[in-house]
């Protein structure tokens, strides 16, 4: 007789994840398994997949323990391990809220990106700390078709390129990742960000995900495209002394970016749980194989 494992269906702006609770880490979730579940013809369906475990009970997360209960294991809709999902953090911490693990207030959730703060508001909004962007050194150019820009390389605990564009049908149909010179730039790949300005500080973006391909959303795109924005408008909080703070335009709807004087970085904006079920275990082991 099979046995059943539990799942949720969360979005964050429409960037959408199966929610796998385990906090024992029992599961066994190789990538043909999150693939198959990811899949939105054959599976569930969702840009990616949340592994909620016990950070005690997970190896990668073991030291971050002490800091944070539970660890965001996640995962891209084609299996492979991503350091952090901004958008993933809000559902991530909306099942803990919904599950009466957590209650409204302040939590901390541990990813491979680091621990991660996080804060349930009362209104139903969620703010995340996604931490310091890096801006590696040397010249970055993305490439559609005829058209090529200047991309700014930013890092948010996972890597990105961020083109300013005319037109946001400019980056064409995503279903292939966008060029990008020079390839040492992002040896493990790269978030590739097309952005356009909607007003002062307000801009809307397009995004190729490493690993998931066009997504209606993406929270780290959001705040490189954020921290971007800032540096081309001469508005740097290191150097202003003020926090910036930018309206990004998803496909899936608005998130809200401020970076501080100190570099530090919160992104704010809905998640929402959608649906609960329960998965057939061999039909699972089938689609690993």
């Amino acid at each position: 007789m099979s046995t059943r494992i539990a799942f949720l269906k969360g979005h964050g702006t429409e960037n959408d994840f199966v929610i796998v609770p385990d906090p024992e880490n029992a599961v066994d979730l190789p990538p043909a398994a999150v693939a198959a579940l990811c899949d939105r013809r054959a599976g569930i369906g969702g840009d990616g997949l949340l592994h909620v475990v016990r950070s005690a009970a997970h190896p990668e997360a073991a030291a971050m323990a002490g800091e944070a209960e539970w660890f965001m294991d996640y995962r891209n809709g084609d299996g492979s391990v991503a350091e952090m999902c901004g958008n993933g953090v809000r559902v991530f911490a909306r099942y803990l809220q919904h599950a009466g693990l957590v209650a409204e207030g302040d939590l901390a959730v541990a990813t491979r990106g680091g621990v991660k703060r996080v804060h349930l508001a009362k209104d139903g909004d969620v703010t995340v700390g996604m931490g310091r962007a890096r801006l590696p050194e040397g010249e970055v150019t993305v490439v559609v078709g005829e058209r090529s820009w200047p991309a700014r390389n930013v890092n948010m605990g996972n890597p990105h390129a961020v083109a300013f564009v005319a037109d946001l049908a400019h980056a064409g149909d995503l279903f292939a990742p966008p060029p990008v010179s020079p390839a040492s730039a992002y040896p493990q790949g790269v978030n590739v960000e097309f952005v356009v300005d909607r007003g002062p500080r307000h801009v809307a973006l397009r995004v190729h995900e490493r690993g998931s391909g066009e997504t209606r959303s993406c929270g780290t795109g959001a705040c490189a495209v954020a921290v971007a924005a800032a540096r081309r408008d001469g508005a740097d909080p290191a150097v202003t002394g003020q926090p910036a703070t930018y309206v990004v335009d998803v496909p899936g709807g608005r998130l809200v970016i401020t970076e501080s004087p100190d570099g530090e970085i919160e992104m704010t904006g809905p998640a929402v749980i959608v649906a609960t079920g329960e998965i057939d275990s061999e039909w699972l082991e089938t689609v690993a194989r």
